[in-house]
């Protein structure tokens, strides 16, 4: 039995406890998100920046920063937003400050396997350190370089008034036992383990609590405490309800559900729960975006429901849980799973499942803080159906429960999103040709090399038809690339707002068909042009009249209805914003897509007086423009919301 872990109230005594019981270099890690204690990673930074004789090595990833304001209309908006969402107080990371300048002391490296999306692409010491493995490498990866600390913030149960018996990992179970693991089976020391407990973070039990003995060090630094990051919730629009919609014809009845994060992902799970709640105004959609599967009976409302085994338990989980649509339970007994799947259970068994199942299955969770909120909040019952993970355990097939995985994780779809495709069927999802890196390959290998390995699962690839920047619109279904997140010959079910492209074990020129069916109609002949130069495709192919209809302009008029009935409304799975800010949201969201044309914009905004919108323009300081950029400013939005006032 372990000796009982050293408590402390103070963030300098945690730290003066790390640097006298680790000697020489440190080589900290702390988790991905909402586990890492910005607090207690901000008093080692400060510490040790000015001492060249301690060496700092830090291994973590996703490090959340809030969003900068910015500057003009962007600041105005976001500022007051940032300091509610996230806390005036919010303590921002002091390396992630250092290293978007480049301005790590030289003894300090920060090495990250997943970057928040785009923040770190102008870093070079990000950059140059990053590491890209695969979610379920990084354990052994830490191991290999001598972890010696790992910090992490942890939740304390309620019960537990006095001396707590327990601690929860909460919402980082993915990688903490599995480092340790790793590195006692390397012969090496055992990590110094130190908790932060975060009175906010929501209590867990399950495989998620730990002996308080597990830590060797315990700080629980004094109030107030900083708000838990949220990821703000952002608008889903026609493109992204067309990929929802079309993707959620391929999740089976009984089958299991693994998403991302996003608006994509937001999309798919209001499909499937308005699936479950509304099948008639469901079908309707499919009927307009013309998908094949609009009258198939297996669309029907869910009776046996999914089981959710995923990397991150996110929002859209929350309401798959609340409307009824994740409940197929599972346990870990082979024994007993397997007469479940032979038919041969009894009511014992069916007992013991309904008692000791769970239906949810996560290795870390991140959201919004009304997801938060829930998972605090949970009543007992349901929060037993919910278990914190391995990133072992969800996100691989591989040890000695193989066979018990392969029998829980039947019928399985896999959704994640992918910035770009090629029509031969190769993913690019995480970096630029250039070698830069977006964000990283995360968790998205493992889970298309499942769906391979498992008998009836699918990798379902999510993606926009096109992207618009530098004043022109681009075409994501690309013929070649020079990054691959995901080779081609691991393809599998490419979606986008145009329907469903099935690539599995399909010849190159099915696939060239498939994808280019897919996408956007401008960018077709160039793509089968160069597909027949290739040679992957023969001279005498012509597309179909259909295809024609692939333009946003189609799309924006078949799902027109549906908007105005409010069956697609902006946020489906809450929204952040108050109702003035979701009408600026749209506003400067029209602004930012028409700002190559400056110039006419600039004319039009001129000749536009005050909005009627006064509350909108009173959030933004603009109600009594002073000055000429003030002026422009508040004509600017006019404009803008006037544009968007119908939507």
């Amino acid at each position: 039995m372990r000796p009982a872990p050293t408590f402390l109230a103070s963030l300098d005594d945690a730290i003066e406890a790390l640097l006298t019981r680790v000697s020489g270099p440190l080589h900290v890690g702390a988790p991905l998100g909402l586990g890492k204690p910005h607090r207690l990673l901000n008093a080692l930074y400060a510490r040790i920046a000015g001492d060249p004789s301690r060496p700092l090595h830090l291994y973590t990833a996703l490090s959340l920063d809030p969003p900068d304001p910015g500057e003009g209309l962007q600041a105005r908006f976001l500022g007051p937003f940032v300091r509610r969402h996230f806390g005036a107080d919010f303590p921002r990371l002091a390396y992630v400050e250092a290293l978007r300048r480049d301005a790590l002391p030289p003894h300090v490296e920060v090495e990250e396997f997943y970057l928040q999306s785009g923040a770190m692409l102008r870093s070079s010491a990000a950059q140059r350190r990053y590491a890209s493995l695969n979610y379920t490498h990084v354990a052994r990866a830490l191991a290999d370089r001598g972890l010696n600390a790992i910090v992490q913030k942890v939740a304390r149960s309620p019960d537990d008034a006095a001396a707590p018996t327990q601690l929860s990992l909460s919402c980082n179970t993915d990688l903490t036992l599995d480092t340790v693991d790793a590195v006692l089976a390397r012969g090496l020391p055992r990590p110094l383990l130190i908790a932060e407990v975060d009175p906010q973070l929501p209590w867990l039990g399950g495989s998620a609590a730990v002996p308080v003995e597990w830590f060797d060090v315990v700080v629980t630094p004094p109030g107030p405490y900083p708000l838990l990051f949220g990821i703000p919730r952002e608008p889903v629009g026609d493109v992204d309800y067309a990929i929802g919609f079309h993707a959620s014809t391929l999740v089976r009845d009984g089958g299991t559900l693994q998403i991302g994060i996003g608006a994509l992902a937001d999309a798919l799970c209001h499909a499937l729960a308005l699936r479950h709640t509304d099948n008639a105004a469901y079908r309707r959609v499919l009927h307009s975006l013309h998908s094949p599967r609009a009258a198939d009976p297996a669309l029907a409302p869910f009776s046996a429901g999914l089981y959710g085994c995923s990397e991150m338990i996110n929002e859209g989980f929350r309401r798959l849980v609340q409307v009824g649509v994740l409940r197929r339970k599972v346990v870990d007994d082979l024994a007993l799973m397997r007469r479940l799947a032979d038919g041969s259970a009894d009511d014992d068994d069916r007992g013991r499942l309904e008692r000791d199942g769970e239906f949810l299955h996560g290795a870390f969770y991140l959201g919004s803080p009304e997801l938060y909120a829930w998972l605090r909040e949970l009543p007992p019952a349901l929060a037993r159906a919910i278990g914190m993970k391995r990133v072992s355990e969800v996100n691989d097939l591989d040890g000695d429960d193989e066979a018990l995985k392969r029998l829980q994780r039947r019928g399985a779809c896999f959704f994640n999103t992918c910035m770009l495709a090629t029509a031969l069927g190769a993913a690019t999802s995480d970096g630029l040709d250039s070698g830069r890196v977006v964000s990283g390959v995360g968790g998205q290998y493992n889970f298309v090399a499942m769906a391979h390995a498992l008998q009836d699962a699918r990798s379902i690839l999510m993606l926009r038809a096109t992207r618009r920047g530098g004043g022109r619109t681009t075409s994501n279904i690309v013929w070649n690339y020079g990054h691959t997140t995901i080779p081609r010959h691991l393809r599998d079910v490419y979606v986008s707002e145009y329907g469903l492209a099935d690539l599995r074990g399909r010849a190159d020129e099915d696939c060239v068909v498939a994808m280019t069916a897919i996408a956007d109609a401008r960018f077709h002949d160039e793509l089968l042009a160069t597909a027949v130069e290739s040679g992957k495709l023969r001279a005498s192919f012509r597309p179909p009249a259909r295809w024609a209809e692939c333009t946003p302009e189609r799309l924006r008029e078949r799902l027109a209805p549906h908007r105005a009935a409010g069956v697609l409304p902006d946020y489906p799975l809450g929204c952040d914003f108050t109702e003035v800010e979701a009408r600026l949201a749209r506003a400067l969201a029209w602004l930012k897509e028409h700002g190559d044309a400056k110039l006419r914009l600039l004319l039009r905004a001129s000749r536009a007086g005050l909005s009627e919108d006064r509350e909108a323009l009173q959030r933004m300081q603009l109600d009594r423009p002073s000055g000429a950029g003030e002026w422009l400013q508040a004509r600017l939005l006019t404009l803008a919301l006037r544009m968007t006032a119908s939507e």
